[in-house]
């Protein structure tokens, strides 16, 4: 039997990891379901019990639990199987006291981040939703940035995402606003207006269907010093792995596998093309063995010079704190979404107003598109559960029939560490 648990890491978490009519075809399969009773849950508990879910206070008799975020240590439950997005793989210091407990309780963890095809290429995800949320959110920040710097602009009748109805009424709201900067035109004191998008992933793609319903021009980060003023076009910029880094030995012979290896030869060469971007949005994966993509130093310089720079918003999608975007300093949420990053103190200030760039770093930012997201996270997670359903935990992993897609993604199983994972064991002390 599997379990639907409620979320409760934060009030903005109305995600669901299956959705009513998803539950309602695994039953049809033989797959008992039941659901926690939650009050803020997006599709409601009358939705699941309509399609015949049983809805009940605890999930005691599930043995398989699946949710969306962490779960709390105190939460977790013996023996249990678990599929949540754990977030420990890079040995996040806060969540290592829940990775001890599940290993304590003798549970077994599935993680949807790790489970990935042959070729490494995530299967069940919601990275798409961050980049068509987290870029909503960005203009949205741009357009009230500028309207606090007293410049009446197009932009400032964008919405946050959770805001609009569903991904399809935001859409349609933009594509309309799209229409009327072609018309109308840009203000000159903004011109070119210039969004830079790190990283080209699923992320990047969401991110750039929303930019798309406005009138961009895709350019090459070679042609940022030439840009002219265009007052009925934006200039949108996507920048790769060659773009953001080079080896530390010198600008030429650039290999991306090279850079994969051995990160630790190559430094960040972003900063060039810094000062022509009005807005950056990252959407990078990153660890701490990579260059960072900007500087809190590099801020400092920019912002030092003579004048306003060009950079309002930093839409940090990717939210690594302290990471590729070092300025990235702490984690917001849809009702307090942005800071202002003052480079000359290193100190934030909630809102838009301020002596440095705008810094938009939500950290579960498909929350904000909770029907459309959760919808499609549960069309690819669905083909999985009965696997795990039916699965024989009492062995070998690798005779428990699961299958490899998630034999790969078990990072914690019966109580202990699964190979590719044992690196965790000196975090967890």
């Amino acid at each position: 039997m599997i379990g639907i648990r409620r979320e409760d890491k934060s009030q903005w978490e109305r995600r669901v990891p299956l959705i009513p009519q998803d539950a309602a075809l695994l039953m049809q399969d033989g797959v008992p379901v039941q659901v926690q009773s939650s009050p803020i849950r997006v599709f409601s508990d009358q939705d699941y019990r309509a399609v015949g879910v049983p809805v009940l206070d605890h999930l005691s008799a599930c043995p398989v639990i699946i949710g969306v975020k962490e779960i709390p240590p105190a939460c977790l439950e013996p023996r249990k199987t678990y599929l949540f997005f754990s977030h420990t793989i890079k040995g996040q210091p806060h969540n290592m006291p829940m990775l001890r407990r599940l290993i304590e309780l003798g549970c077994t963890l599935i993680d949807y981040e790790r489970i990935v095809d042959d070729q490494g290429r995530r299967l069940v995800f919601f990275g798409r939703y961050a980049g068509l949320a987290g870029m909503i959110d960005t203009l949205w920040a741009l357009g009230q940035r500028l309207r606090q710097e007293g410049l009446d602009n197009p932009l400032a009748q964008v919405r946050q995402a959770y805001q609009y109805r569903d991904l399809g009424h935001a859409v349609e709201e933009i594509r309309g606003l799209g229409e009327r900067i072609r018309r109308h035109g840009l203000p000159a004191a903004i011109q070119p207006l210039v969004f830079g998008l790190a990283g080209y992933g699923h992320v990047s793609q969401g991110a750039q269907e929303i930019c798309d319903l406005l009138p961009m021009r895709p350019i090459e980060p070679a042609e940022l010093p030439g840009l002219r003023p265009a007052a009925h076009e934006i200039y949108k910029v996507v920048f790769r792995e060659e773009h953001m880094v080079e080896p530390a030995a010198g600008p030429s012979g650039f290999q991306l596998q090279d850079y994969y290896d051995h990160p630790e030869k190559y430094r960040s060469k972003f900063f060039s093309y810094l000062p022509y971007l009005t807005v950056l949005v990252n959407c990078i994966y990153w660890e701490p063995k990579y260059p960072r993509l900007v500087t809190c130093q590099q801020l400092r310089d920019l912002f030092a010079g003579p004048g306003q720079p060009r950079l309002r918003v930093i839409g940090d999608i990717s939210c690594d704190i302290e990471g590729s975007i070092e300025c990235t300093v702490r984690p917001t949420d849809p009702g307090s979404p942005v800071y202002v990053y003052e480079p000359a103190t290193g100190q934030t200030r909630d809102g838009v107003a301020g002596q440095g760039p705008v810094i938009l770093a939500i950290d579960f930012l498909p929350c904000e598109l909770p029907v459309d997201a959760s919808t499609y996270f549960s069309r690819t997670l669905r083909p999985f559960l009965p696997a795990v359903a039916r699965a024989d935990l009492s062995g070998r992993l690798a005779d428990s029939g699961l299958p490899p897609e998630l034999q790969r993604a078990t990072i914690v199983y019966n109580g202990k560490l699964t190979e590719p994972y044992r690196y965790l064991e000196s975090k967890l002390h």
